[in-house]
């Protein structure tokens, strides 16, 4: 540890690191100078969102895959995620019935037109998903809030009888309301409270290729305004936040317009969830901070993000660095959209995205699978994509890939309750962001991506020292007084 003397009184700094040098989430303590300058400064006065967390998503891929790990490597992986010597994820998701990372199909309500929903049951996530979910609670010393996600009503609620695609028939809406009340109450009697549901994974749809029901921004509002959210007070689950939207941050001002369209309908909404899916490298700040000026009393919550349409690649730390990784829209997006979808680096994509966030109002963000095997799955569709734990179930063998320590930055360093700050560089190129935890020390994220090392000279309310971080390298610099 350092003592900084300052102008006045000295501060402490901690500085952990993660490059393309080697580093993984390492404590450093030894700065040099180097051509390259850049001044950081820090403003504690300037107070923006509270932050409520960060973390990943329990799919039945990854429970399934850690169930075939040794006990020795499952607990490996739980702690890593969830300890306080780990990343100490603090918010979560999960699926609603199944989506794309389940073994197959399922749904909750398996019998057709049981409008009361009689032979409601969550059986299909008992050998897997809650038994995952359980262990991380009793490692997490903190604990953390799950989100909960349907990507399809059960099909005999649709207009086409499908998994896959259609719409929720008018009949019905009382009967999904109720599907959600009823799964509140069964993960509850398993030992699992639900922090927030959002109403359904990528309303957009996802091209009809798996679970998903399609939803318009009224058709989503009226069914939150008149059956879910009075559904949810009526049965006492009024705490439970109900999130509008969860698809991709370019399509945000219509959505938000709508949901918050006036007091009866914005009362039952708790804030707005988002993916990144639109862009390799555009946060879209306009579309976020119009959301967060539309409702900025409510959460806006990013709630899916990977590196999708990518077979991970096998204890191969430098691959995360070089941009060499493609999307979908890399093959798929419309000519028009191709500019948003370059190749890129996968870490440079994990870090400035949670900076760019972070630095426009989200107040959470919530990586997708947790744990996937060497082809990006297990996932029905062979949808592949990578997680920042890959693991060979065969061999019993696990992989740290260096997503894992980028999301370790955040998760581990700015806690619920922390508020972001104000925060400045004067280098274009070097990306900044921070927050006040509520022990008030403060959590300075910096990523470097350049090919250069930076001499930094950090500034705070007139106090100042000077560090200087690595080429392609991402840095949490903890600061106490």
């Amino acid at each position: 540890m350092i003592n900084c003397k300052g102008v006045n009184n000295a501060f402490e700094v901690t500085v952990y690191e993660t490059s393309a040098n080697k580093n993984a989430l390492t404590k450093v303590n030894q700065f040099s100078t180097s051509e390259n300058k850049a001044k950081i400064t820090i403003n504690t006065a300037q107070k923006f969102q509270t932050i409520t967390g960060f973390g990943g998503s329990f799919t039945e891929a990854s429970a399934y895959l850690l169930n075939k790990l040794s006990k020795e490597n499952r607990k490996k992986v739980l702690e890593a995620y969830f300890s306080e010597n780990g990343a100490n994820y603090t918010l979560t998701r999960t699926t609603i019935a199944s989506c794309d990372f389940s073994l197959n199909n399922y749904t909750y309500a398996k019998v057709e037109n049981d409008v009361a929903l009689e032979h409601f049951t969550i059986e299909d996530d008992k050998a897997d998903i809650i038994p995952m979910i359980l262990e991380a609670k009793a490692i997490s010393k903190e604990g953390f809030n799950i989100i909960a996600s349907p990507w399809s009503c059960p099909p005999w609620m649709k207009d086409n009888k499908s998994y896959v695609g259609g719409k929720l028939l008018p009949e019905y809406n009382n009967t999904f309301a109720l599907y959600f009340s009823k799964y509140l109450q069964a993960y509850q009697k398993e030992g699992i409270d639900i922090w927030g549901v959002t109403v359904i994974n990528e309303p957009h749809g996802n091209g009809n290729n798996w679970e998903s029901t399609l939803f318009s921004p009224k058709e989503m509002t009226d069914f939150v305004q008149n059956h879910l959210g009075p559904k949810l007070e009526n049965d006492g689950w009024k705490d439970v936040k109900i999130l509008g939207y969860d698809q991709n941050r370019a399509g945000l001002k219509e959505w938000v317009d709508e949901m918050y369209r006036d007091e009866k309908a914005s009362k039952y909404f708790g804030g707005t969830a988002i993916h990144w899916y639109e862009s390799t490298y555009e946060v879209f700040p306009d579309a976020l901070q119009y959301a967060h000026h539309k409702a900025p009393t409510k959460h806006l919550i990013q709630t899916e993000a990977c590196v999708d349409s990518e077979v991970p690649h096998w204890q191969d730390d430098a691959w995360y660095w070089k941009k060499e990784a493609t999307d979908w829209g890399w093959d798929w997006a419309s000519e028009q959209d191709k500019y948003l979808h370059p190749k890129y680096a996968p870490v440079n994509r994990y870090a400035e995205d949670i900076i760019g966030c972070l630095n426009n109002q989200v107040d959470g963000w919530v990586d997708w699978n947790m744990v996937l095997d060497r082809q990006g799955g297990p996932n029905w569709f062979k949808n592949w994509c990578v997680a920042p734990v890959i693991v060979d179930a065969e061999n019993d063998e696990v992989y740290f890939t260096p997503l894992y320590y980028v999301m370790g930055h955040f998760s581990k360093f700015m806690r619920p309750g922390a508020v972001k700050i104000g925060c400045e560089v004067n280098n274009k190129q070097l990306k900044v962001t921070a927050v006040q935890n509520l022990d008030k020390s403060i959590a300075l994220v910096i990523f470097n991506p350049t090919a250069t090392k930076h001499t930094l000279e950090l500034q705070i309310n007139n106090q100042n020292t000077i560090l200087s971080i690595d080429a392609q390298a991402l840095q949490t610099v903890i600061i106490k007084k």
